[in-house]
């Protein structure tokens, strides 16, 4: 049997009190945010960050892990789905990757494909979708480097710096990586 959400360099985990202060400081770094989230890049308090959290945790639609490298347990990441469509076996992934310093690392990858794995095999999913920024070039090689295509473009979707981008939609079939890792 598989160790389920173990990989060579990280794990997957339950986030602890000890990780959302560390979280919460992503959501204060502009850059951070500027790639994670479409969202305005706000500052969020320690409570708001907590109940982010809690609510992800509690939801029937929604699951959030926290990513942690495998020798120091250090939380550097987080990954989990959202919009989760049972009857249709569909869920939209997501990742980010914290601190600056954890970046280029292969942690991101490892994450991502633990994610999937979880999601195809002890979820069931049919199919993983996720949205990313046009600009968010190293994001696009990774989740193409794992299977993902893109299935669309949301035309001048976001605003950012007087400038409007695209946002891409990309999908993977259960059958497409299920090919990939045969």
């Amino acid at each position: 049997m598989k160790n389920l959400l173990i990989g060579e360099k990280v794990k997957l985990t339950s986030i602890d009190e000890e990780d959302v202060l560390k979280f919460q400081k992503w959501y204060n770094d502009a850059s951070f945010m500027r790639h994670y989230d479409i969202v305005s890049a706000i500052p969020k308090t320690i409570e708001e960050v907590k109940e982010l959290v809690s609510e992800a945790q509690k939801s029937n639609t929604a699951y959030i892990f926290a990513i942690k490298n495998l020798h120091q347990e250090e939380f550097i990441g987080v990954t989990g789905f959202e919009d989760i469509s049972w009857n249709n076996g569909t869920a939209l992934i997501y990742i980010g990757i914290g601190g600056e310093k954890h970046r280029g690392k292969g942690y991101g990858m490892e994450a991502l494909k633990l994610t999937m794995e979880f999601g195809f095999e002890e979820l069931n999913f049919h199919k993983i979708q996720l949205t990313v920024l046009e600009y968010n070039e190293p994001a696009i090689k990774l989740y193409e480097k794992l299977g993902f295509k893109r299935e669309g473009v949301y035309r001048e979707f976001i605003h950012r710096d007087g400038r409007r981008h695209d946002m891409y939609l990309y999908g993977i079939l259960r059958s497409e990586w299920e090919a990939l890792i045969i």
